[in-house]
């Protein structure tokens, strides 16, 4: 199988690209992003492309691969709403779009978020772009799409590039684990449970957190 990762960088894509490097069923992973992964392995295969407006270029890559996995993504603390607007939406409609393309029958695994507003409604600008980004990509015209939705996603690893204030948040969530375990999720396991369903697919379009928990606590017992 041939896999694209995007974002494998943060904290979800670089727990993505470590559980596709033990996948047995993965031999290509490529890594599109800004920057490269500090990860290696000799199934990887890195491609800096550093305009995401505009992914001409990429056309070899999207060809003959079987599934992406969409980690790319930004906290609105760290951009202008414009930035964050551009990233969050616009990113991801200039991608299904160039797959739609490339290989309309690639399986495209988005990763929103809890709370994502399918009315557009939202006050709050990360559940309105992430509503925004699922209607698109639920109605483009692919044939295979998946919306992930974890809800707090706890760090098995220290990541350098996390926002300042979720650094902040690290020591509560143990707390927020004991009390409302339902609502966290680790990032390993995030990883695995992204993975299997760009492998395996889903009966639903979208998968809540609860479900990514079942998921990937499963596949980390395999």
């Amino acid at each position: 199988m041939k896999l694209i990762v995007t974002g494998v960088t943060g904290l979800i894509g670089s727990e993505v690209v470590r559980a596709a490097i033990v996948d047995r069923s993965i031999d290509e992973l490529i890594l599109i992003g800004r920057n490269p992964s500090e990860l290696r392995h000799p199934k990887i295969r890195t491609v800096i492309h550093k305009d995401f407006l505009n992914l001409t270029g990429c056309e070899e890559y999207f060809r003959n691969t079987d599934a992406l996995i969409w980690c790319l993504g930004i906290s609105q603390t760290q951009v202008s709403k414009q930035q964050y607007e551009a990233i969050t939406f616009e990113y991801t409609k200039v991608c299904a779009d160039f797959c739609l393309k490339n290989n309309p029958s690639i399986r495209f695994v988005f990763v929103s978020g809890n709370g994502a507003d399918r009315t557009e409604k939202s006050r709050t600008i990360f559940k309105r772009l992430k509503g925004k980004a699922e209607n698109y990509l639920l109605s483009c015209g692919l044939k295979d799409v998946i919306i992930a939705r974890p809800d707090a996603v706890r760090p098995k690893r220290k990541n350098k590039k996390a926002p300042f204030l979720y650094k902040l948040f690290y020591p509560l969530f143990p707390l927020m684990q004991a009390l409302a375990p339902n609502h966290v999720i680790w990032s390993d396991v995030l990883g695995k449970a992204l993975v299997d369903l760009a492998k395996e697919g889903s009966d639903e379009n979208t998968v809540e957190n609860v479900e990514l928990r079942v998921l990937g606590n499963y596949m980390k017992k395999e």
